[in-house]
């Protein structure tokens, strides 16, 4: 039962990714959260492979999960995230050039952070990630009040939870280890992928909720508005 919920979550998070990964795209064009989504997704999906595999950590799969892990932990969920909103509360659209160098950024710190791989606390790493992760606590916090003042205190406080829930795994990740848990940190993995793709849902749906007022109010063009400047 214990693996079938570990499965069933992070099909969740694999299917949150892709999904509304796609949707920034497709009808937002804000490549930054959009492919930062779905390397989530291929995360996950990696995960799921690996883990039906037998778990080995001398797998290449396992080299692969890792890298994803630091390079979403460590530049993708907290720099990229934050850029990828900015569109919405600062109306903030990054150039290609900065598009690129940000996830190139994100790869060098995922291969960088590879060396710190293994069942060895390492202090320095896992006190980056927690900070980062305040930080960007920080501006998801002024996000989700901004989704709050425009009326939509549902996905506000929606929002909310997820940061708080995100916030809690990425402080247990390594300094509060679930007790009782398997070598493979089933139990925490669980709540983990769940909670990202919680995460992925409820911002996708606050930033629609904050696009959408920009467009009503006139602080941002219509698409169809946005296609007729180009042209």
């Amino acid at each position: 039962m214990k693996d079938l919920l570990f499965m069933l979550a992070d099909l969740w998070m694999i299917f949150a990714g892709f999904c509304f990964g796609w949707k920034f795209i497709r009808r937002y064009n804000n490549y930054l959260l959009g492919l930062e989504w779905m390397v989530v997704a291929t995360s996950g999906s990696n995960f799921l492979l690996w883990a039906l595999l037998g778990g080995d950590e001398g797998s290449v799969l396992y080299s692969i999960a890792y890298f994803f892990d630091a390079f979403s932990r460590s530049v993708g969920i907290t720099l990229i995230l934050v850029m990828g909103l900015m569109r919405v509360t600062h109306r903030y659209k990054p150039t290609v050039a900065v598009d690129v160098g940000v996830f190139a950024l994100a790869i060098v710190a995922g291969l960088y952070l590879q060396q710190f791989r293994g069942h060895e606390f390492h202090v320095g790493p896992a006190t980056y990630y927690v900070v980062v992760n305040v930080l960007t606590t920080l501006f998801l916090a002024y996000f989700t009040w901004r989704v709050w003042k425009i009326g939509a205190k549902g996905l506000a406080i929606g929002a909310g939870l997820a940061t708080a829930a995100a916030s809690v795994i990425a402080i247990t990740y390594d300094f509060f280890p679930i007790p009782g848990d398997d070598e493979h940190r089933t139990l925490f993995y669980m709540a983990a992928l769940t909670t990202w793709g919680f995460q992925m849902f409820m911002y996708f749906l606050a930033y629609r909720a904050l696009h959408n007022h920009n467009v009503a109010t006139g602080a941002e063009p219509a698409p169809d508005e946005r296609s007729v400047a180009r042209a």
